[in-house]
Formats: structure tokens, sequence, C-alpha cells
């Protein structure tokens, strides 16, 4: 299995948002190395978590009126799905799935929070 690790090239800038993404990161790479027995809880802890996140990314999004929110939040939603949507006796289905979250992730913070921490970025700049 491929090392799943944060890298520098992961951050967007925005340090909230780094520092939980790179929490998460680790979550799931430790819960990949979880035996089968304690896979659900680890399981259910890091939807917990992805959770938590993607409800604070939509706050800041909400807060600076970020016309992309309603296609980022869909992105939140469809990988939430798919979690909730696992058999949690299911394991390796489980585990195909987890494993697949830092692709996704690569994907998301490339487009979407790139696009995003820009927006933060010229929120929080003031105007001439």
């Amino acid at each position: 299995m491929e090392q799943i690790a944060w890298a520098p090239h992961m951050a967007v800038g925005i340090p909230s948002v780094d520092l939980a993404h790179q929490a998460l990161i680790g979550q799931i790479a430790h819960l990949l190395a979880q035996p089968d027995e304690a896979f659900g809880a680890g399981l259910a802890l890091l939807v917990d978590c992805l959770e938590q996140d993607f409800r604070a990314e939509e706050a800041l999004m909400e807060a600076i009126g970020y016309p992309g929110l309603p296609a980022h939040r869909e992105q939140h939603a469809r990988v939430l799905a798919t979690l909730h949507g696992l058999h949690p006796d299911d394991v390796a289905a489980a585990r195909h799935a987890v494993s697949l979250l830092p692709l996704w992730f690569e994907a998301h913070l490339a487009t979407m929070d790139t696009v995003l921490a820009i927006a933060v970025q010229l929120a929080s700049t003031p105007s001439s």
C-alpha cells in the first residue's frame, strides 16, 4: 500500500483548514493501519471528524459569501454519503473507500480548496 502522509504541497494557505486537513490525512493513515476489529470504530471517528471539518469550511464560505459554496458543499456531501453508506460489517469495502480518500483530498485541495483560499484572501484584503 502506498504511504499516506501530509505533504507541503497540500497546504492551501488557510492555517485552520491546513491544520484540519493535515490531521485528517494522519487519521486516514492511522485508520488504514488498524486491524479489522478496530476499523469500524475508527471509521465512525473519521466520519465525525470529516463532518466537523466540512461544516467549518462551509461556515467559512458562508461568512465570506463565497459563490462556489453550493458546488463545494455538494462534493462534501457526496463523500459523506459514500462513507455513511458503507456497511459496518464489510471491512474490505470500507477499507477500500477510505483508501481512496487521500486521492480525493489531493484533487479537492488542488481545485476547490485552492480557489476557496484565494477567495478568503480576497475577502480579507481591504479594498482601495
